[in-house]
């Protein structure tokens, strides 16, 4: 059975869920976030609380039980509290400024890289080599945050790059003179 998706979802105050047929809309304080699951999956909506059901313990069912569960909940999540994602940038002369909505990235390209963010998601730079990510929708703070990450990963020798926030990353040796 699964654990994640037996447990039932707590629906806080100022927050509403509504269902028709499977497509969950969340009414929050933050903003709204609607989402079409499985029909497969039945999905309760009672006073305070959601529940999900599955028909049986078939292999595709038990993992979209679990899954259907885990997105809801973030969608509650997300229009009540809000998801928020901290990137760090690590070398000398690399820094992050905000211009406009645009964020500008100087991080050793011959040129600043620009990213423009998509509507829902906030990109706040309170110090020129820290980056905050805001948003209601976790998928797309995380896949806004990977792209500004892509721009220059972190790499082994130096550990130069742009970093998440609390990100190890393990350095190599590199080369030893005589």
């Amino acid at each position: 059975m699964s654990r994640v998706g037996k447990k039932p979802i707590e629906i806080p105050a100022g927050v509403t869920v509504t269902l028709n047929n499977n497509t969950v809309t969340v009414k929050g304080p933050k903003g709204e976030l609607t989402r079409t699951f499985n029909p497969d999956m039945s999905i309760n909506v009672e006073e305070n609380t959601v529940t999900i059901t599955r028909p049986s313990d078939v292999k595709e069912h038990r993992a979209l039980h679990g899954t259907t569960r885990a997105v809801i909940a973030n969608m509650i999540e997300g229009v009540s509290t809000g998801f928020t994602r901290g990137l760090e940038l690590i070398g000398v002369g690399y820094r992050a400024q905000k211009q406009g909505n645009k964020l500008v990235l100087n991080v050793g390209y011959s040129h600043p890289v620009e990213i423009e963010p998509e509507a829902g998601l906030e990109i706040e730079v309170p110090a020129n080599t820290k980056i905050v990510i805001k948003g209601t929708d976790k998928e797309r703070v995380g896949a806004l945050a990977a792209n500004i990450r892509q721009v220059r990963p972190p790499e082994p020798y130096k550990g130069k790059g742009i970093r998440y926030e609390g990100e190890f990353v393990r350095r190599k040796e590199g080369k030893t003179g005589k």
